[in-house]
């Protein structure tokens, strides 16, 4: 009876299954057999298997078989089954793994939690229990590590990001452009996804490792190194252009008034935590390291668990109109710590600066200088912020 209804759900939401397959020619039988009580809609994508695996699939004449002459990769299959459900007009697409690991049993859970979803655009992750003895300690490494670096890049924790029991809104993502093949695509998708505004959420699924029938392809070295540097530019991209970008965003939706209102007067932050973000904003923005002062802020206020928009918002002090000024302030303050004689200007000082030769002046005055700024105006603020806080706690209590 909950197989009937689980397959009317799927027919009515438009979803498809979607399986890749490499040399499981031990599991991958068993695995359809178990979709097939669920759905006929499955999309099976085998990625140049060298084992009896096509001699296998000749069997299901009613599924959509792609077959790939060569190997290359989970991620080049995934996208193919993607393309091939997008013209097949589906909505949506499950993907299972054909090593026997998942439970074809759990994708009631998927239908169930995407009936659920008022917004459907959502990427569902099947969240696997990994405290269970049978987990291999080295899939528990992989699995934390990769659930950081997701929250580093995308603000989302959750439970399991490496697991390949998923559903994916392809409505949604049909605009993304992907450019990994490998295991790394799984990473890729789904922080490109949540940078979409795609809600990525977890599932809770069952799993089971069959050593008899579990085939791995992961390669540890080659494939970590891959995903390693995949991790690395995604981060970069996330403090060079996705979180000023979302910060814009806010900030033009709502406008001045509205955005330092609701983002730093009224947000639920401490006045010490909202007072040293606006220092640190401060500080690196008056530093001399033009061309990364957003990367080093946001990535110091997630390491020191500070507000990321404040710190973001104040770290803007070097507008390009003020650069001229900054500069100069900073070369006089070193001018006077390290008691040189040279007298500009501000004009002077535009026309004639001549940066090798007042290098180590200006980089000593431009962190005094920062440092100072930053502890008056975040000194200022503590009290600014206090009598703000203290005003909406009574206006509140009122």
């Amino acid at each position: 009876m909950k197989t009937s209804i689980t397959k009317n759900k799927l027919d009515g939401l438009g979803c498809c299954i979607i399986i890749p397959t490499y040399n499981n020619h031990k599991s991958i039988q068993s695995v359809i057999d178990k979709v097939l009580k669920y759905t006929n809609n499955i999309i099976v994508v085998n990625d140049g298997s060298t084992d009896t695996t096509s001699q296998i699939l000749k069997k299901y004449t009613n599924l959509i078989l792609i077959h790939l002459s060569k190997n290359k990769g989970k991620g080049n299959a995934l996208r193919i089954g993607f393309k091939c459900a997008e013209k097949l007009k589906y909505k949506f697409a499950i993907t299972i793994d054909s090593d026997g690991q998942h439970f074809p049993q759990d994708i009631p859970v998927f239908i169930d939690a995407l009936e659920n979803e008022i917004d459907k655009n959502v990427l569902l992750i099947g969240a696997r229990n990994m405290n269970k003895d049978s987990i291999p300690k080295k899939s528990r490494f992989g699995n934390k590590f990769s659930n950081f670096w997701f929250w580093v890049e995308t603000g989302i924790n959750l439970e399991d990001t490496q697991s390949g029991f998923r559903l994916y809104p392809l409505l949604a993502m049909k605009d993304i452009s992907f450019k990994t093949k490998k295991f790394e695509f799984e990473v890729e998708v789904i922080v490109k996804a949540a940078w979409k505004g795609i809600q990525v959420k977890n599932v809770p699924i069952r799993v089971i490792y069959n050593q008899d029938n579990y085939v791995s392809h992961f390669r540890p070295l080659k494939d970590f190194i891959r995903i390693s540097i995949l991790n690395t530019w995604l981060v970069i991209l996330t403090f060079v252009y996705i979180k000023p970008r979302n910060y814009y965003r806010k900030f033009v939706n709502k406008g001045t008034k509205r955005f330092l209102i609701d983002d730093i007067l009224c947000n639920n932050d401490s006045s010490k935590k909202k007072a040293l973000s606006l220092a640190l904003g401060v500080f690196i923005g008056l530093t001399p390291l033009w061309g990364f002062h957003t990367l080093i802020v946001l990535f110091l206020a997630i390491l020191l668990k500070l507000n990321k928009v404040i710190a973001f918002t104040f770290s803007n002090v070097s507008l390009p109109p003020f650069i001229p000024f900054i500069v100069y302030v900073s070369y006089k303050t070193g001018q006077f710590f390290l008691g040189n004689d040279y007298n500009y200007s501000i004009e002077e000082f535009s026309e004639n600066f001549e940066i090798y030769k007042h290098l180590k002046t200006y980089i000593i005055g431009s962190f005094l200088f920062a440092t100072s700024m930053s502890v008056i105006l975040g000194s200022l603020s503590y009290l600014v912020f206090s009598v703000f806080n203290q005003n909406k706690t009574i206006i509140n209590d009122g």
